[in-house]
């Protein structure tokens, strides 16, 4: 895989409670925001590359378009999809703090 496609494929964190939960917990998941595209193994490589860890195995799930209002207008949210990474046991992984 190429490295263009490695940032492609890994758009970033997911933060939300129970991203922080299954974090902390003795699972070791991480909850990624990812291309719609991706594949299960083209997300596995990425994690494995970017972040020098070794994936157990990974989840996905699409996160379907809400549909919003401002006054009389309606919009739609755009739909993205989420990945739960696994990691293997004994491995870790720390985002830099801003």
């Amino acid at each position: 895989m190429l490295n263009e496609r490695l940032y492609e494929v890994v758009r970033g964190p997911h933060v939300s409670e129970k991203a922080t939960i299954l974090a902390e917990s003795t699972k070791k998941q991480l909850v990624l925001e990812v291309a719609v595209d991706a594949t299960k193994a083209e997300i596995k490589t990425a994690v494995e590359k970017m972040f020098n860890v070794l994936v157990d195995h990974v989840t996905t799930c699409h996160v379907k378009a809400k549909t919003k209002r401002v006054g009389r207008i309606m919009g739609k949210r755009k739909g993205w999809k989420k990945a739960y990474v696994t990691l293997v046991a004994g491995q870790d992984v720390q985002f830099a703090s801003a």
